[in-house]
């Protein structure tokens, strides 16, 4: 009996080159709270006065009070075996590029190497004051921390109110009108630009996999239910039988 997963798996073998657009249902599975969803982070915090850069100029405090715990453990949350499949289907030559929704930096965790994070990273993070960089979770104590000069201390991603990094953004265009297939995996859809890239995908000719709980695009070619920790290793295994 044919699986599930034998015509998607033929499908990225025939058409190349494969992107992967990701959000935060994949890294849900490595205990990250999602920020929309049920129970998300701002169902509990209003992202106007906790994540918007209005609000961290005038005290980033609130900033860090919610994020700070996060990036002082950086090192504890590690990738699931969803992220360690899409780094796997590229040592395989099956996956050019993963464009990325999420700042907590796990596809580079896992070993994936052609990324474009469109909202920056936690894991970066540097002096507003002076420039000078830090890596997460090596940061100063304190709520904000702050650097040797004093200058508070920011991490290299995007609030609201401020705007995606213009090179980020191009790769990311590039990326999508370029590719045969697109794997779109545990995105909402909701958060626009990267919501039109599935889009600017299909434009182009390319075919689009969906991997999550609920589906989110109606003109998808294929509609892959569960979590990614469980589906993209079984395609990945069903690729490896074909190829």
């Amino acid at each position: 009996m044919e699986s599930i997963y034998q015509p998607v798996a033929d499908l990225i073998l025939r058409r190349q080159p494969c992107v992967a657009l990701t959000g935060a249902g994949i890294s849900a599975e490595s205990g990250i709270p999602t920020f929309r969803s049920k129970g998300g982070l701002w169902e509990k915090f209003d992202p106007t006065v906790y994540a918007s850069i209005e609000a961290f100029r005038g005290d980033p405090s609130k900033y860090w009070s919610i994020r700070g715990e996060f990036i002082r453990n950086y090192d504890a949350y590690q990738p699931n075996p969803g992220h360690r499949a899409l780094a796997e289907l590229e040592s395989m030559g099956l996956l050019r590029h993963v464009i990325t929704q999420n700042i907590d930096g796990l596809h580079r965790k896992a070993g994936s190497r052609s990324v474009t994070e469109i909202h920056g990273s936690l894991r970066e993070i540097f002096c507003i004051q002076c420039g000078k960089e830090y890596r997460a979770p090596n940061i100063p104590e304190g709520t904000p921390p702050r650097c040797e000069c004093e200058g508070v201390l920011k991490p290299n991603t995007v609030l609201f109110g401020e705007s995606l990094p213009i090179q980020a953004l191009e790769t990311a265009w590039r990326e999508a009108g370029g590719c045969r297939v697109m794997l779109v995996i545990g995105t909402s859809a909701v958060v626009q630009p990267a919501a039109s890239l599935p889009f600017i995908a299909k434009e182009h000719g390319a075919a689009l996999v969906e991997v999550n709980l609920d589906k989110a695009f109606s003109n998808a070619d294929y509609f892959l239910e569960g979590k990614a920790g469980t589906v993209l290793p079984e395609l990945v295994s069903e690729m490896r039988k074909q190829s």
